[in-house]
């Protein structure tokens, strides 16, 4: 399964926007790590790396609320 970078938008709505895709996971990491310093991060936008069957499955799990975990005694 290949790796998707993706230029993730929340505002004024979750918008994304492929920018790549890997084989391997470090090499999709070390050009998210290059597309990260390369890029304006302000005003909710994230580069964000997806393992995923195809490019709809991975637009699918970005496009997922995932709620917060409750912070417990355990994570002081």
């Amino acid at each position: 399964m290949p790796y998707y970078i993706y230029r993730v938008t929340e505002t004024p709505f979750k918008m994304l926007q492929k920018i790549s895709e890997f084989e391997a996971f470090k090499e999709a990491s070390n050009e998210a790590k290059r597309i990260r310093k390369e890029t304006d991060l302000t005003g909710g936008v994230q580069i964000k790396v997806m393992f995923a069957d195809n490019e709809l499955q991975a637009e699918e799990l970005l496009s997922q609320v995932r709620e917060k975990e409750p912070i417990t005694g355990d994570d002081w």
